[in-house]
C-alpha cells in the first residue's frame, strides 16, 4: 500500500509557527479564547443591563477603567521617540512625541499577528516578524504588517499624557 499524502516541508508549516515568545505574541488559541470571553462578557453585560433598575452610573463614561491615571509623564517621552504604556483597561499602548510638543497614541498590537510592538528609536518595531511602523502616524514602513497601528485618543494636561480626547 502506498502513502498518498505528500511529505511536509518547513515551508508547509503554519504561518504562525515562527519564533515568538509568549511575552510578545498571542497564539491563535489565545485569540480565540479571548474572543469567546469577550462574547460571553458582552452577553452578560447585556443581561445585567436588562435587569438594571434605572439608577445612576457611579462612574459615567469610564468604560470600566480609570481614564484619569496618567499614561506617561510628558518629560519621559523623548522628542523623536516613544514609550510603552498601559491603557485604562490594561491594553498595551505606545505614546510618541514625533516633534516637540506633539503627542500621539497608538495601540501596541501589531496588525500582522497581534504581537506586542515596542518603541525602537525613531520608529516602532514588532519583535516577532520584523514589521516596522512610523512614529508620526503609525503607518507601515516595513511589512509583513498589512495595516497601520490603530490610533488612540490622548491629550496632555499638567505635565502628563492622559487617555481620551
Amino acid at each position: 500500500m502506498t502513502d498518498l499524502a505528500p511529505a511536509r516541508t518547513t515551508a508547509d508549516a503554519a504561518p504562525d509557527a515562527h519564533a515568538c515568545d509568549s511575552a510578545h505574541c498571542l497564539s491563535r488559541r489565545t485569540m480565540l479564547r479571548g474572543a469567546g470571553a469577550v462574547t460571553l462578557g458582552v452577553a452578560a453585560a447585556a443581561a445585567l443591563a436588562a435587569c438594571g433598575g434605572g439608577g445612576g452610573d457611579d462612574n459615567p463614561g469610564d468604560g470600566g477603567g480609570s481614564t484619569d491615571a496618567p499614561l506617561a509623564k510628558v518629560a519621559d517621552v523623548p522628542v523623536g521617540g516613544a514609550v510603552s504604556a498601559e491603557g485604562p483597561n490594561g491594553e498595551p499602548l505606545l505614546i510618541a512625541q514625533p516633534t516637540e510638543g506633539t503627542f500621539v497614541g497608538y495601540s501596541a498590537v501589531c496588525t500582522h499577528l497581534q504581537c506586542k510592538v515596542a518603541p525602537n528609536g525613531d520608529e516602532f518595531k514588532c519583535p516577532c516578524h520584523g514589521s516596522e511602523y512610523a512614529l508620526a502616524d503609525g503607518s507601515v514602513l516595513h511589512g509583513p504588517a498589512p495595516a497601520p497601528l490603530d490610533k488612540v485618543e490622548i491629550h496632555v494636561a499638567n505635565g502628563n499624557v492622559l487617555f481620551g480626547a
